[in-house]
This record gives C-alpha cells, sequence and structure tokens, in this order.
C-alpha cells in the first residue's frame, strides 16, 4: 500500500483529499499537515534515522498557496534534500508560471481546484502507472524501455505471453488498471454492474466505464444496458 502525506492549509480541503484517497485500497494517509514548513520537518526527520519507517512517504498531494513555506518551495526543498516521494500539486491558481515551474520539478501531476473525484483518481493512477513501471525495470535499462516510459505517462509495455500483456494500449489506458479489471471479470460467472465493480476494486465509476468499454471494444467481455434501475439505465458486463 502506498503511503501519502496530505498538505493542505484548508481544513475542509484538506478532508476531501482525504476521502479520495481512502477511496482508493491502495493508498493510504499517513499524515496531514497545514503548511509547508510542517511536512517538510516531517519529511526530513523520516531521513534522520529515528522514525524512518513511519515517516517515509511514497506520495505527496500538497497545496500551493500555504502560510509559512508555500508549495512551490517545498516542492524546491523536497528536491533540493533528494526525498524520495512523488509530488502532485493542488492550486486554485491557473497561472501558467506556477504550472511551468512545479514540471519543471519534477510534479506528477497538476489539480486545479475545484477539480472532480474522477480527476484525482485518475493522478493517483498516473503515480502508480509510474511506481510500478520503475519497480519492474531491470537493472539496464535500453532505448525501447525509455521510450515506452515516456509515450506512455509510466506504463511501460512489458513482454508477456498474455495477448493483453502484448497488446499496444491506446492512450489514457494503463496497463496495471487494465489488468486489474481483466482479472477481476475473470472471477466472475454472471452479469455485474459498473457501480459495483467500482465498490469492490477501489476505482471510479468514470474509470471503471473507460476501461470496461475498451474491453468491449477488443472482445474481452459484453456488455448491455440495463433499463431497470429505477431510474438512469446503467452498463452490466459480463465475459465473453
Amino acid at each position: 500500500m502506498y503511503k501519502v502525506l496530505i498538505v493542505e492549509d484548508d481544513p475542509m480541503v484538506a478532508m476531501i483529499n482525504e476521502q479520495y484517497v481512502c477511496k482508493n485500497k491502495n493508498f493510504s494517509v499517513v499524515k496531514t499537515c497545514r503548511n509547508g514548513q510542517e511536512a517538510l520537518d516531517f519529511l526530513v526527520a523520516s531521513q534522520e534515522g529515528n522514525c524512518q519507517e513511519k515517516n517515509s512517504v511514497d506520495l505527496v498531494i500538497m497545496d500551493v498557496f500555504m502560510p509559512l513555506l508555500s508549495g512551490v518551495e517545498t516542492l524546491k526543498k523536497i528536491r533540493e534534500n533528494k526525498l524520495n516521494c512523488e509530488v502532485i500539486m493542488v492550486t486554485a491558481a491557473n497561472d501558467p508560471a506556477t504550472l511551468e515551474e512545479t514540471m519543471h520539478l519534477g510534479v506528477i501531476d497538476f489539480l486545479i481546484k475545484p477539480f472532480a473525484y474522477e480527476r484525482f483518481q485518475v493522478a493517483l493512477e498516473k503515480f502508480t502507472a509510474k511506481t510500478e513501471a520503475f519497480r519492474g525495470a531491470n537493472q539496464t535499462i535500453d532505448q525501447s524501455y525509455v521510450d515506452s516510459l515516456i509515450s506512455n505517462g509510466g506504463a511501460v509495455q512489458a513482454s508477456h505471453s498474455d495477448s493483453l500483456q502484448n497488446t499496444e494500449l491506446p492512450k489514457g489506458i494503463q496497463k496495471k488498471t487494465l489488468q486489474l479489471l481483466t482479472d477481476y471479470m475473470k472471477g466472475k460467472s454472471g452479469w455485474i454492474s459498473g457501480d459495483k465493480i467500482s465498490e469492490e476494486i477501489g476505482l471510479s465509476s468514470v474509470t471503471v466505464r473507460h476501461y470496461m468499454g475498451y474491453l468491449m471494444e477488443i472482445k474481452k467481455i459484453k456488455g448491455e444496458i440495463n433499463y431497470e434501475t429505477g431510474g438512469r439505465p446503467s452498463m452490466l458486463y459480463h465475459n465473453t
């Protein structure tokens, strides 16, 4: 499970961010800090030995405008101290200069408030794809691995016997998420709704619809519209 540090001075936004993180079962929030200095103190402490296991984090979700130390300044300090974590920046500002500066400092994603739950989950999936890609790398890499990593936003195409793994995936489809849904469906014998899939595997309903649509397109599953919901029709899915 990936450990997340939330850095946000607005208590309501911090609470929402934590709820969004906890809806994804691959992530857990280890701490929430109200400003950049508090976050930096927490992260640097994890490098000094005494509380390394307790304080280490994989991902920082951080606001740009905060008291004491801004998100951009904190991000610079994280890089200067060579702290081993990825960063997603969150801000109400939409000026190109802030976006450009944070991207130069290597953020995994940049969310502009107010953002939807589904977009938040996309950012988490970007982090997961990049992290898993580097973990799966051999001690030596070749040009094709680098090209695949960059062009697919972290989703490296591996060589496996499974036809899904060997398929060149379209933009917006990540190998790890696709395999998660494929494996899930293999264990199902009847029709199942997208909402049920979303609930059981911890992905947003929008993400589930997107990936299930792709699996239907390549004939791995079949789908039909259920009009007997008493409200808005929903999709049902079944193995082919």
